[in-house]
């Protein structure tokens, strides 16, 4: 049977451990109980508790020293004497600099390397997003203003659409029946699909569709080494967002900035994680009033259940590869400075079914490619027709099928709630369950 070990704690931490339960935000008695815990031979605890308190508070000076300190780093020095000269030894003159090799240790170069940390993200928030350099606005992460791309630039995806009117555009265009049946401006909606699909055009769309400044995140802009650092920047990402409000949040990649706590226990993500979350619920219902949340992924099934329920990323929406009115228009937008003659798109649409935006694009690359070299080697310019496309089309193998295969396992045994309805739709409709 294991040992109890908190029943060898002295009574005082026992005590203090009571209380820091009771008062979980209380950071100063965090402190003192980490402070304890380290003086009686128990450095481990310590720095979990130093590492809660940096949680709560990144930038806590006495937590970062405690936790220095727990972890084996040198504690800051206190100031002492300077010792007394030897014997027969010279003082050095007022103002010299010290020798860095005098005492077997370069202080000089410790220094230089200690200055030269430096966190580029926050470097470059000196500048303001109208660019006019006063850092006391400043803000950490590039926030756009509202874009030109409007949902009539995303072609054919009716339903997508449809589906985006209800959740986010209706309500801010409607402000008197908004009231009336009580929509709020807060939302949260999750982009899911196969990749090369377009969710992050559709989500500048709806920026731009609601005349709201644009703010992309992904992994990279959060994440840092240093503990306590990624809680912080995620905090900043919404606090940018609620000074810029009306604004889009858009999380790209969501299962590397949400994935599931169970399997990150020994990370530093499952605390970004858990900051997420807080910061999508606002500790004041109207703390993220005009923030709205889109998120993208591939793995939906990777991302952490507890983003997914009512009042968070609560409606899901399956982006699909693009239909027939979609793939003309991405095909034309794609030929449009290219020199083509006699081009039947519609016979291009048909042999692209199954094509994600990205193969289109390639396949608009490959025939430009044919025709290039043909031009080369007749010395004659050859212009882009249907046969360069349709070759090209031929020998495109659609990206989104590994993505279907591993789709496919997920919506016939873990649809739990029917959570999956409109993939196992999809499936069913194109014969691929």
């Amino acid at each position: 049977m294991p040992e109890d070990l908190s029943a060898q704690e002295p009574p005082l931490i026992r005590s203090l451990r009571s209380a820091v339960a009771a008062a979980p935000d209380d950071v100063p008695l965090r402190l003192h109980l980490a402070e304890l815990l380290l003086t009686s031979g128990a450095p481990e605890a310590a720095v979990s508790e130093a590492a809660v308190a940096l949680q709560h508070a990144p930038g806590d000076a006495a937590a970062r020293e405690l936790m220095m300190r727990a972890m084996g780093g040198p504690a800051p020095a206190a100031e002492a004497d300077p010792p007394a000269s030897a014997p027969g030894a010279e003082a050095d003159p007022p103002g010299a600099e010290p020798d860095p090799l005098a005492s077997g240790f370069n202080w000089r170069a410790a220094e230089e390397e200690v200055d030269g940390i430096v966190e580029p993200r926050f470097v470059e928030s000196a500048l303001t997003v109208d660019g006019s350099g006063d850092p006391g606005d400043a803000d950490a992460f590039d926030v756009t203003g509202p874009g030109a791309v409007r949902l009539a630039d995303v072609g054919g995806m009716r339903e997508v659409k449809d589906r985006l009117e209800a959740a986010f555009l209706a309500p801010m265009r409607n402000p008197e029946l908004r009231r009336l049946y009580g929509k709020s401006l807060r939302g949260g909606l999750l982009l899911y699909g196969p990749p090369g699909c377009g969710k992050t055009f559709i989500a500048r769309a709806v920026a731009g569709e609601l005349g709201a400044s644009f703010l992309s995140v992904s992994v990279n802009d959060v994440l840092d080494m240093w503990i306590g650092n990624s809680e912080r920047n995620m905090h900043e990402v919404f606090n940018t967002a609620r000074r810029k409000a009306p604004c889009v949040v858009f999380l790209d990649e969501l299962d590397a900035l949400g994935g599931k706590r169970s399997r990150t226990q020994n990370s530093g993500m499952r605390n970004t994680v858990n900051q997420l979350l807080t910061e999508l619920d606002g500790i004041d219902s109207a703390a993220n009033e005009g923030v709205f949340v889109l998120a993208a992924t591939n793995v939906p099934w990777d991302v952490d259940i507890a983003l997914r329920r009512p009042g968070r990323l609560d409606r899901t929406l399956l982006v699909l590869p693009p239909d027939a009115g979609a793939r003309e228009a991405i095909l034309r937008y794609h030929l449009r400075e290219r020199p083509v003659e006699g081009v039947d798109l519609g016979r291009v649409v048909k042999a692209t079914d199954g094509l994600s935006g990205a193969d289109l694009a390639h396949v608009c690359e490959s025939a430009a490619e044919t025709a290039l070299l043909d031009s080369a080697r007749t010395g004659t310019i050859r212009m882009i027709g249907t046969p360069d496309l349709l070759a090209a089309a031929k020998v495109v193998v659609p990206s989104s099928e590994p993505w279907f295969a591993a789709a496919r396992n997920v919506a016939m045994f873990a649809n739990e709630g029917g959570m999956y309805d409109d993939l196992v739709t999809y499936l069913k409709k194109r014969r691929k369950l």
